[in-house]
C-alpha cells in the first residue's frame, strides 16, 4: 500500500527558517543594504556584514540538521540553542548597545528567534521525552 511520511510543523520550521537564513547570509556578503536595516549604519561595515552573514549561514545549517533530524538530542539542543543565541545577540544589540534600532528590519528577527525558541521548548516532550522519530510508516495489509 502507500507509505506516509510523518512530517510535523517544527520540522517544516526548521527547513523554512534555514532555507531563509541562507538567502540572508549571501545577501550580506553581497551588500551591507539589508543589515543596516537591523543595525545602525555607523556599526555596519563590509566586514561586519560578511561575519554576520557566516554566523547566520552557521545557524542555518544546524537548524537544517534539526529539520532532517529532530528527535536527535544533540541537534534538537543545538539548534534551541542558535535561537538563544539570536535572541540575546539582537536583543542585546538593541537594548544594551543601542547598535541596533527597532523596526521592521528587527521585528523579524526577534520574533523568529523569540517565537522558534518558545516552540521547540514546548514542543521538547513531543521529540525528546516520548522519542518521537521520524520515519516512514508501512501499511500492514
Amino acid at each position: 500500500m502507500s507509505h506516509i511520511c510523518l512530517i510535523s510543523l517544527l520540522i517544516l520550521h526548521q527547513h523554512q527558517v534555514s532555507t531563509l537564513s541562507s538567502a540572508n547570509c549571501v545577501q550580506a556578503y553581497l551588500t551591507t543594504h539589508f543589515t543596516e536595516r537591523v543595525y545602525s549604519a555607523e556599526a555596519v561595515n563590509p566586514l561586519s556584514s560578511r561575519t554576520f552573514g557566516t554566523w547566520t549561514f552557521l545557524s542555518s545549517v544546524i537548524r537544517l540538521y534539526a529539520a532532517y533530524n529532530i528527535s536527535d538530542p544533540l541537534i534538537y539542543q543545538l539548534a534551541l540553542w542558535t535561537y538563544v543565541i539570536a535572541l540575546a545577540h539582537f536583543a542585546s544589540e538593541w537594548l544594551v548597545f543601542g547598535t541596533a534600532k527597532m523596526g521592521k528590519g528587527l521585528v523579524g528577527p526577534l520574533c523568529v528567534a523569540s517565537g522558534s525558541l518558545i516552540w521547540m521548548l514546548l514542543k521538547w516532550e513531543v521529540y525528546m521525552d516520548n522519542g518521537w522519530v521520524l520515519e516512514t510508516v508501512k501499511d500492514s495489509i
